[in-house]
This record gives C-alpha cells, sequence and structure tokens, in this order.
C-alpha cells in the first residue's frame, strides 16, 4: 500500500474506485473491465500531470516519502557484490552512513551513503541517516581505500543534515565533515555523487563534493531545511513552502544555476511508486557518467573538481 501525500489525495481517490470494481468484478463476475480500463487512464494522465508542476514544497515532501528507496534498497537492486565494509577505525560504526566494495554492471566502485532506515526500528539504528562523526570518517577511509586500489568512488547522498547532538559536537562533528569534503575535492580516481533524496547542508556536501553531481527528479538539496530557514527568516515553521519557493532546493533549480550536473528521471509518480525502475534508472546514469570520467588522471579529476566548485556563484 502506498503512503499518499496531500496533494496525491485525487489519485487516492481514483485508486480506491479502482481497488473497489476490482473486489465487485472478483465476488460478483461483473464485467466492470472497461470502467477499469477508463478509471486508470484517467489515473495515470492525473498522475502524470500532477507530478510534472509539483512545487519545490511539494518536492521536498517526495524526497521525505517513507517509502522512498534508500541507500540498502539502491544496493540491493542496482548493484551487485556488495561487501559492506564497517567503523573509521577511531570510535565505532555508524550506520547512518554505510559503505563498502561493489560493482555497477560488472564495474567495480567503491559505494558510499546515507541509510535512513525503513520502518520504526530500523530508522533508529540508522539514526534517520543522520550522519555522526565516525560517519564521515568511516567514508574518509573508504575513500582513501578507493584510491588505493584505483576504484571509482559512488555516493547516495539522502540525508536532512549531520548529527546535531552534543556527543556528535563533542567527537568534531565539525572537523569531520570538514575533512570528508576535502577527501571528496582530493580524491585519485573519478567520483560521482547522486541527491537520491534529501541532500542537507553539510552533512550531504561532505559525500558530494564529486566531479559529477546528479540529482533524482523529486530530490531536493540545501544548505538548510525549508523548515529551518522559515524559522529563522519568520519566526515560524508554517512558512516552510514559502522558503523551499525561495532557496531553490528543486533538481531543476539547480540545474539551471549549475549547482548539479545532471537529472535522473523517475518513474511517473515518483521513484517510492516504483523502486525497481527507478534503481534501473539511477544505475544507467551512474554508468554513463563513470564512462565519461574513465581515462583521466588523477591530476585531471583533481583540477576539474576543483574548478567545478569555485565556478559555482561565479
Amino acid at each position: 500500500m502506498i503512503s499518499y501525500l496531500d496533494f496525491e489525495k485525487p489519485v487516492a481517490a481514483l485508486e480506491e474506485r479502482i481497488m473497489q470494481l476490482r473486489s465487485v468484478n472478483a465476488l460478483h463476475d461483473v464485467d466492470v473491465a472497461s470502467e477499469i480500463g477508463r478509471l486508470e487512464s484517467k489515473r495515470a494522465e492525473l498522475l502524470a500531470s500532477t507530478y510534472a508542476s509539483l512545487s519545490p514544497w511539494q518536492k521536498t515532501q517526495v524526497a521525505r516519502h517513507p517509502q522512498r528507496p534508500h541507500f540498502r534498497d539502491y544496493v540491493a537492486q542496482a548493484f551487485t557484490e556488495f561487501m559492506p565494509l564497517g567503523g573509521d577505525r577511531l570510535y565505532a560504526d555508524d550506520l547512518a552512513i554505510m559503505g563498502g566494495f561493489a560493482r555497477l554492471d560488472g564495474r567495480r566502485v567503491m559505494l558510499i551513503g546515507h541509510e535512513k532506515g525503513n520502518d520504526t526500528k530500523s530508522r533508529i539504528a540508522h539514526n534517520f541517516g543522520m550522519g555522526k562523526p565516525e560517519g564521515y570518517r568511516k567514508a574518509i577511509r573508504l575513500m582513501e581505500l578507493a584510491s588505493r586500489f584505483g576504484l571509482p568512488v559512488v555516493t547516495l547522498v539522502d540525508t536532512s543534515g549531520a548529527f546535531p547532538g552534543i556527543e556528535a559536537e563533542e567527537r568534531g562533528q565539525a572537523e569531520a565533515i570538514a575533512r570528508s569534503t576535502e577527501a571528496c575535492l582530493a580524491l585519485e580516481v573519478p567520483m560521482v555523487a547522486v541527491i537520491v533524496g534529501e541532500g542537507g547542508s553539510g552533512g550531504a556536501v561532505a559525500l558530494a563534493a564529486a566531479n559529477r553531481v546528479l540529482m533524482m527528479e523529486h530530490a531536493v538539496y540545501s544548505v538548510i531545511s525549508p523548515e529551518g530557514c522559515a524559522s529563522i527568516l519568520w519566526r515560524t515553521s508554517e512558512k516552510a513552502p514559502e522558503a523551499a519557493q525561495a532557496m531553490k532546493v528543486t533538481a531543476q533549480d539547480l540545474k539551471r544555476s549549475k549547482v548539479i550536473d545532471r537529472i535522473v528521471k523517475e518513474p511517473v509518480g515518483g521513484a517510492h511508486r516504483d523502486p525497481a525502475a527507478a534503481a534501473r534508472m539511477l544505475g544507467a546514469a551512474l554508468g554513463e557518467e563513470l564512462d565519461l570520467l574513465a581515462g583521466k588522471t588523477a591530476e585531471q579529476l583533481v583540477a576539474a573538481r576543483e574548478a567545478r566548485f569555485l565556478a559555482i556563484g561565479g
């Protein structure tokens, strides 16, 4: 069962009617196929038109959808031979940031990303995707390992931001994020980052300072959440829709401003409606991007990465 967002209520009503007709057809052997077909066509048109004109705030809601695929879902459906590696060799293993060796269509890569979890128990275990210092230090360790073995790095970014707890600050959260960003920029192997859901603040940038930065069609990427921005500017989170509009958080806005390089299409109705199709689209885009970077020298990769980020806002 799909969880419907507020703006999807007309679609939900149509889908409920379709289910009722199917139940009637099954119980009473009544031929309602033509009516079901008509409603399914109407549902498809309504879903397509709704998702073609989403506001920034609605896209934020889609990016946060509880059934949206996360790191482990993409690992299962777009990659093979995933070998998880844990721990930062300093403090602990942070499950909010996961990583390890993997294959993408036969190509060996180092895969790193945020995991939010998909139910109450797993969300708590993964700290809702909010990385702690040991998570970012683990990412640094894995990037250095990838560089040593000459493997391209792929990161899947999906976090509302780094964990803001006192214990994280005590263990050097800001320093860990800065070091992770520095490690991305200094990598001597190709790096491709994808914002697959939320890309929030430095916690996202720490895994996204790549040669090529991609965004899923309905993902969002910003320095602060719309609610946080609204609370600062208007002293109320109720202004979050206006904040999202002003902040230009969508993939389409960020592509125009050249903050990202490419938008990865999603199935109609968002990645949560067809995670397998979303994974195929993501895998194909990653393969193309890695092909573009293949053959470049370490010096070329580092220089291009530096030039890319210095040019933003210029």
